[in-house]
């Protein structure tokens, strides 16, 4: 598992980031509340079919709950389209790492049937090299 500093860049932002979102949602919860609480008066309500007379406290806590709610899910159904996403890419990182293997294993059982060498198949660029013993390696 990776370090866990306070800022990791394979995580989306880190500790620091999510700190940073809990302080802000909790001084925005009592903004609201406060809010709420100076504002105890009962009002008229329009529900297109009827009227009803509810404390306006009731009605800006429920606005706020019904708003987080909606929030909220918008992001789990992203985090859940993410996670497909990940587990997609890996399944094909997966996949491809498998193909380059086989044919590198490929390139140096021929290579080494043609040059009677199998520790190390060296190709017209002397910059690459490819050690039989390791194929997922990639040299420059």
């Amino acid at each position: 598992m990776a370090d866990k500093g306070f800022y990791n860049v394979t995580e989306g932002g880190g500790i620091l980031k999510t700190q940073w979102s809990l302080i802000a949602a909790l001084v925005i919860a009592l903004l609201t509340a406060v809010f709420a609480v100076i504002n105890v008066n009962s009002v008229q309500v329009n529900l297109l079919f009827s009227r009803v007379s509810i404390p306006l406290i009731l009605l800006i806590l429920g606005c706020t709950l019904l708003g987080g709610l909606i929030v909220g899910s918008f992001g789990i159904f992203r985090q859940y389209r993410l996670q497909r996403e990940i587990k997609r890419l890996t399944n094909q990182l997966h996949t491809l790492q498998e193909e380059h293997t086989s044919a590198v294993e490929a390139y140096a059982n021929v290579s080494s049937n043609t040059t009677g060498s199998s520790s190390t198949v060296s190709t017209s660029d002397p910059g690459i090299e490819q050690s039989s013993s390791n194929p997922d390696r990639l040299s420059k």
